[in-house]
């Protein structure tokens, strides 16, 4: 008798209670890598045939085998992600998510149109997204919490679900008002061409003007804009997978919410998470002078060239960890 006959013969028959179980642990282990389990069978929750753009734009830096390096490449490479990563953190998330400043009609669109140039939809869709986020942080409605869902859907799997395709203007209805951001949330695919014709653009122009940098229009398009994009995409990302698991926690929230010095470094502030759950309303996440937080300084210098202002501060009572007043969510 084989080892595989015993093995059958002592299988014992499922109960109803051992169905449960295993489906439980089922659903978990296929949530963890972006599917559900719905009434005992497997439901993709990813919607794959529109998300074939952003999976493509994954792969795009695989270009660089045909458009080879050069310096000036990288360096526009640089540039071109901290330029828009700043708007990511600066207006997408502390102005339209949180309304940390104030500013001008006009600024506000500009905000919008160079947030939108990092190809993560517009503001309205970014920002209604994000309150959600903040309303039922590590919650089950809370879309990209690691605790509840694993790393691979906190990170992407949720922006290539149906839900997540969704615009939600009324959730930012002080914002929804404005026809140019409704404009720039509905065609948000403008700002991104927009994007990656200034860097074929710039490449073509070094082309002529200084040939011993060895650069064209092809190479800089997948330097400035291809790679760019995709290292611009997994910075932001960090914030919403690892910053809920890994760090310390200075003030007791009712998240997972996390600190980490390296993640504030390439998010250019945005580590410092747990600050910002335990204070979401301010301009400055670095709540103390060692706690680098770039997109702060780079809001107070459009403060002193009177582009935006009211930057709100983070009072001492906060940092003091006493409890908010009831004017503060």
């Amino acid at each position: 008798m084989t080892a595989h006959t015993i093995s059958k013969q002592h299988t014992p028959p499922p109960t109803p209670k051992n169905r449960v179980e295993a489906e439980k642990n089922s659903r978990a282990l296929f949530r963890h890598f972006g599917v559900e389990l719905k009434s005992g069978r497997k439901r993709e929750t990813i919607q794959w045939v529109r998300s074939i753009p952003f999976l493509l734009m994954q792969l795009s830096p695989l270009a660089i085998l045909w458009v080879g390096f050069s310096p000036a490449a990288a360096w526009t490479a640089f540039a071109f992600w901290f330029i828009r990563k700043f708007a990511i953190t600066g207006f997408y998330h502390r102005y339209f998510s949180h309304k940390s400043f104030k500013t001008s009609r006009a600024f506000q669109a500009v905000m919008a149109f160079w947030g939108g140039m990092s190809v993560q939809k517009g503001a309205l869709w970014w920002a209604a997204h994000h309150r959600d986020h903040h309303r039922f942080s590590d919650e089950p409605e809370d879309v990209h919490s690691p605790v509840r869902h694993g790393f691979l859907w906190s990170h992407m799997g949720w922006v290539l679900s149906g839900p997540a395709k969704k615009r939600q203007w009324a959730k930012v209805k002080e914002l929804a008002k404005f026809p140019e951001l409704r404009f720039l949330d509905k065609f948000h695919i403008v700002p991104a061409v927009a994007a990656g014709a200034l860097m074929f653009g710039w490449g073509e122009l070094l082309e002529a003007v200084a040939p011993s940098w060895g650069t064209n229009g092809p190479q800089m398009l997948v330097w400035g804009f291809f790679v760019s994009t995709v290292v611009l995409y997994h910075t932001t990302y960090t914030i919403n997978s690892l910053t809920h698991v890994f760090g310390s926690r200075r003030y007791e929230t009712k998240d997972d919410s996390r600190n980490h010095w390296f993640f504030a470094l390439i998010t250019l502030g945005e580590g410092w998470h747990n600050n910002h759950h335990h204070y979401p309303s301010t301009a400055r996440m670095g709540f103390f002078w060692w706690e680098i937080d770039v997109t702060y300084w780079g809001l107070w210098v459009l403060n002193k060239l009177g582009l935006i202002w009211d930057l709100r501060p983070v009072p001492e009572h906060v940092k003091a960890g006493q409890p908010l007043g009831a004017g503060h969510k």
